[in-house]
C-alpha cells in the first residue's frame, strides 16, 4: 500500500525558503512540519478547528527544533484571521472531503493568497477502496469550483495510489 509522501509532493512545488504558507486543516502536522523544514526562513501557519492536534503539532515542532510554525485555531469555512493576500502557498490536504462548503474554503484560500500564489489540494480519489467516509469530490468537480473562482489549474496529478492532487494558481 502506497500512502502519501508529503516531502515528495512538496518537492514538486519548487518552493523558496522565505515563503509564507498555510496548512488548512493541519491536524498534528503531517504536512506543516515537512513544509516548515523546506521554508526555513519563511513561515507556516498551521490552522485547525481542533485544539488537541495543534498542541501535538507544537510539541512535535519543538522537539524537532522547528520554530517557523504558528498555530491558529480556526474553522476555515468561517474564515481565517491572516492578512489578505499575504500567503504564497496554501495546503489543503485531505481536507475538502470533510467540509460542507468546498467553494467557501477555496474562496477563503484565494482571499489569503498573494497574486500568483498557489493552492495545493490533495484529496481521496472518489473510487479509492480505502480511506475515510465523507464527501469525496472528483477532480473535475473541484476544477469547476476553481474556475468559478477565477483560479487557474496549473497541474493535476496522481498523489499515490489513493489520492489525487491539484495545483491551483490565483
Amino acid at each position: 500500500m502506497e500512502f502519501l509522501n508529503p516531502n515528495e509532493i512538496l518537492n514538486q512545488l519548487k518552493l523558496k525558503e522565505g515563503m509564507t504558507a498555510a496548512d488548512f486543516g493541519s491536524g498534528s502536522g503531517g504536512w506543516a512540519i515537512p513544509l516548515a523544514k523546506i521554508l526555513e526562513d519563511g513561515k507556516v501557519y498551521a490552522i485547525d478547528i481542533l485544539e488537541e492536534p495543534l498542541s501535538a503539532l507544537k510539541a512535535k515542532a519543538q522537539g524537532a527544533k522547528i520554530f517557523n510554525i504558528q498555530t491558529i485555531r480556526a474553522d476555515v469555512e468561517k474564515g481565517v484571521d491572516i492578512f489578505e493576500e499575504s500567503l504564497d502557498l496554501i495546503l489543503m490536504t485531505n481536507l475538502l472531503f470533510q467540509v460542507q462548503d468546498k467553494k467557501k474554503v477555496l474562496s477563503e484560500g484565494k482571499r489569503l493568497l498573494k497574486p500568483r500564489g498557489r493552492i495545493l489540494i490533495i484529496e481521496w480519489k472518489p473510487d479509492s477502496p480505502v480511506g475515510p467516509e465523507g464527501e469525496r469530490t472528483a477532480p473535475k468537480d473541484l476544477k469547476e469550483i476553481a474556475l468559478d473562482l477565477n483560479l487557474t489549474i496549473e497541474k493535476e496529478f496522481s498523489a499515490g495510489t489513493y489520492h489525487y492532487g491539484l495545483i491551483l494558481v490565483k
